[in-house]
């Protein structure tokens, strides 16, 4: 098998990735016990840690996929470790994304491994690299918002409802960016086996730029609301209420004034 040309200490998790791990399960215990004296701070530890957590294993996808598709240098670059700090693109992968869920409540795709494209055979190969790490995002969504599909909310607190409903808003906005077939992102990366030499000559300049065309995009009113809207019809087909979305990223901004709609069970 492809993975046995990997060495076991390419294959540890990293003492990095467990720590995170360690802080969103400390703070998840906060956040659901009432521990923390201020709710808003556990919040934003646990959603912040469990966002980087869930951008950890979307690299590990792409990569662990990438190695079973042919590319068996992931190893030795220490992408099967977990470790955000061995990604290609740190900033890219993990400090920005964390800044944007700060500044605007949305989930920015990473930046990321970089796989030897020359050493994968065939073009479904390819497609399933690139749709291996949005996929992991849409299964950390569906994990968060069992509790809301499933009819399961009784007994969970308020703060731990609020936190999950804004974690699957990051995760759905990140796989819903991420799949979008603009250059330089997963879902272009999916079609891009299937187009011809010429077109993808033609559009690999763009590629660096995607990402910032996409969010110059944004910007635009009509465009921001129609973005928005899909979002929105994605949660409530989740049974993801609004007031849970909407008190969750009030809790998170812990450093505002909450809306006293917001307060009541804190």
């Amino acid at each position: 098998m492809t993975t046995a040309t990997t060495r076991r200490g390419e294959r540890q998790i990293s003492p990095v990735f467990v720590g995170i791990l360690a802080v969103t399960a400390v703070t998840g215990w906060a956040t659901w016990t009432g521990f923390a004296e201020q709710p808003g701070i556990a919040v934003f530890l646990f959603v912040t840690a469990a966002w980087i957590v869930s951008l950890c294993l979307h690299e590990y996808a792409h990569a662990r996929t990438a190695l079973h598709g042919g590319d068996i240098t992931v190893g030795a670059k220490g992408y099967l470790t977990l470790n955000p700090l061995k990604y290609t693109h740190a900033l890219l992968s993990i400090v920005l994304p964390v800044l944007f869920v700060i500044m605007g409540g949305i989930g920015l795709p990473g930046g990321a491994v970089f796989i030897e494209r020359n050493r994968i055979r065939g073009r479904w190969r390819h497609s399933l690299i690139s749709a291996a790490g949005p996929l992991t995002n849409v299964l950390f969504a569906a994990v968060c918002t069992a509790p809301f599909w499933l009819g399961a909310l009784d007994g969970v607190p308020l703060e731990f409802r609020f936190a999950l409903a804004f974690l699957a808003l990051l995760q759905v906005t990140a796989a819903l960016l991420n799949f979008l077939p603009v250059p330089g992102l997963d879902g272009y990366g999916v079609i891009e086996p299937w187009l011809s030499y010429t077109v993808k000559r033609q559009v690999e300049p763009f590629a660096p730029f995607g990402l910032l065309f996409v969010f110059a995009l944004l910007w635009l009113p009509s465009v921001n609301g129609a973005f928005f809207d899909v979002i929105d019809s994605i949660m409530r087909a989740l049974d993801v209420d609004d007031f849970s979305r909407y008190c969750g990223e009030a809790h998170y901004r812990f450093w505002q004034d909450t809306p006293e709609i917001c307060s009541f069970g804190s």
